[in-house]
């Protein structure tokens, strides 16, 4: 057995490829719909998403094929991850993903997905191989064993076969079970650390439950649930990987590696990258704007035309009162950006103009989180 409690994780075996890729950052996360039919008392999955037919591409709401592939271009992706809901209720728009991934970033390209069973059959199963899924991650009740047996289905096929669940604390016993019955006909199962989720979805229910610390989303006692399992695993001498996924492993080595290399490709010449993959810059807003409560609800309903007018308009005075060359207008958070050096020195000009500068703090996704704003 290998256990490594400082980056994260714990193994009896090796882990699957999805998982050693992921944790490098080189897989995008494709999350294909928030259709489900099952309602998991854990399940963490926004509002926004959960119940709508909606696809992201990492942080990013895309519409078509073509933002998938600039997500993937700035990432450094190597692979996906195709999530959601339940991506066999739109089985044909994920084969159409998988498809699309696969002829044009190459049959190397790796991608796994996740599904609960609802929907496992020999005819979907059969559509996911063709369009050339890599690895399959099941995600079944550890409650109910009734539909257990659509995992040996996958078993046919020469791909990578798994299954994924929550560690949840004081189901030792139930998840044993499910090794017990499925150790022959799959290559892993993953358990994933218990978090907590700030979700309003009406099924999430983690009450019983408590997190590990104040400053922990993880729930308390799921890490140790794990290592029991792991150790079981070893004892027995078992024929396939058990593998804990820590909720630190996840923010730390995951997310944050795929952030560094999203923020060395998306940076503009004159944002600075911190060690964590933050952008820093200076960004100057529009009075009507600026950063504040609804901020976020503002800029997603304002007449974007209107304002897209105002900021070139606005960028020109700018240039015509401080000489800064460098400066881009932003048309998804409609404002400016340049150098945090340049909206520094030439604050006072700014703010004449009846604009507002700021040097802000972000992450290099889509969405651009700020992590903080100083308004100067």
């Amino acid at each position: 057995m290998r256990v490594n409690h400082n980056k994260g994780y714990a193994a009896y075996n090796r882990p699957a490829k999805g998982c050693r890729m992921c944790i490098k950052g080189e897989k995008l996360v494709l999350f294909i719909t928030g259709l489900c039919g099952q309602r998991c008392f854990y399940c963490p999955i926004s509002e926004n998403k959960f119940g709508k037919d909606v696809v992201y591409a990492n942080e990013w709401n895309i519409n078509n094929k073509e933002e998938l592939r600039e997500e993937i271009r700035l990432t450094g992706a190597k692979g996906a991850g195709i999530t959601g809901g339940d991506p066999l209720l739109t089985i044909d728009k994920t084969c159409q993903h998988i498809e699309f991934l696969k002829n044009n970033f190459g049959k190397n390209f790796h991608i796994h997905l996740y599904t609960p069973l609802q929907l496992v059959n020999k005819e979907n199963l059969e559509k996911l191989y063709k369009s050339g899924l890599d690895e399959i991650r099941f995600h079944p009740d550890i409650n109910n064993s009734e539909q257990w047996g659509r995992i040996i289905l996958a078993d046919k096929y020469s791909w990578d076969v798994g299954v994924e669940i929550p560690c949840i604390p004081g189901k030792e016993a139930e998840i044993i079970k499910l090794i017990e019955f499925i150790k022959g006909d799959i290559k892993f199962i993953n358990l994933n650390e218990l978090e907590f989720s700030d979700t309003t979805i009406k099924h999430y229910n983690l009450e019983g439950y408590k997190t590990r610390n104040e400053a922990s989303y993880a729930a308390k006692d799921s890490e140790e649930t794990a290592i029991k399992i792991i150790n079981y695993a070893e004892e027995k001498n078992l024929p396939l990987t058990v593998y804990f996924c820590s909720a630190k492993l996840k923010d730390k080595a995951q997310m944050g590696n795929r952030i560094k290399r999203r923020a060395k490709e998306s940076a503009k010449e004159y944002d600075k990258i911190t060690k964590e993959g933050m952008l820093v810059r200076g960004v100057i807003y529009l009075e009507e704007l600026k950063p504040g409560f609804d901020y976020r609800n503002k800029i997603e309903h304002v007449d974007r035309a209107e304002f897209l007018k105002k900021l070139e308009d606005a960028k020109k005075l700018v240039f015509e009162k401080t000489m800064i060359r460098t400066m881009d207008v932003d048309d998804y958070k409609l404002r400016l950006t340049l150098s945090a050096k340049d909206v520094k020195r030439n604050s006072r000009k700014i703010k004449k103009l009846g604009l507002i500068p700021a040097i802000v703090e972000e992450y290099p996704t889509h969405d651009a989180v700020e992590v903080e704003i100083h308004i100067l």
